[in-house]
């Protein structure tokens, strides 16, 4: 990233029409229940929807972001909720990552693929990998980039995720929470560092993981 990415970034959430959402993604709020406690990252936290979700269900919580602008809008919004998050400014793509450190990882938004590996690494045994990204769609959607390199073609995600246990994906558009009449394509994948042909799985009881997501 560099100087210019965390000017751009600063500008964005200057701009009063650059919004982002204020929940976390939908399947973490499905699966919460169901994901090991401990350590958790949320990678280019940008005002902090994710990372705060998480201290609010009890986790110790890492987040990591360029934008100084975006950082004193998520330290704010987790004052008001009552929690307590390690903000950390910095370029998310050279920040050091200490390996088997985190039980959940969360990343959103940031089209970022290299990044995964590093993830990969950060993960704890039985860590959890949950990442949204916007995909390349020839469907007319309202939210997201406009630059179709910036999304990820289909599968990508998958792909690079396949070292891993794939517990869900889903490529798939849905409707703002906010606002039920736009949309955003995205995919959306939840991966357990395990290993084998055989192994425990889950009990999710929230349908809504295969269906709303």
């Amino acid at each position: 990233m560099g100087e210019n990415d965390h000017s751009k970034w600063d500008k964005k959430h200057m701009d009063p029409e650059f919004e982002l959402p204020e929940y976390p993604i939908p399947i973490l709020e499905d699966i919460i229940d169901s994901l090991p406690d401990g350590r958790a990252l949320d990678v280019a936290t940008g005002t902090g929807r994710n990372a705060i979700y998480l201290a609010d269900n009890g986790y110790t919580v890492d987040a990591v972001d360029v934008s100084d602008v975006g950082l004193r809008e998520a330290q704010e919004k987790a004052k008001n909720t009552g929690v307590s998050v390690n903000w950390i400014q910095a370029d998310v793509i050279e920040y050091p990552l200490s390996d088997n450190s985190y039980s959940v990882i969360t990343m959103s938004y940031f089209t970022a693929l290299e990044m995964i590996p590093k993830l990969k690494d950060a993960l704890e045994p039985g860590g959890y990998l949950i990442i949204e990204l916007h995909l390349r769609t020839t469907d007319e959607i309202d939210y997201g980039p406009d630059d179709q390199k910036k999304r990820l073609r289909a599968s990508d995600l998958l792909h690079a995720c396949l070292d891993l246990t794939i517990l869900h994906y889903s490529a798939h558009r849905r409707r703002s929470k906010d606002d039920t009449d736009k949309q955003n394509a995205v995919c959306t994948i939840v991966a357990r560092n395990t290993h084998g042909d055989t192994q425990s799985y889950p009990l999710w009881t929230d349908w809504s993981v295969s269906s709303n997501s």
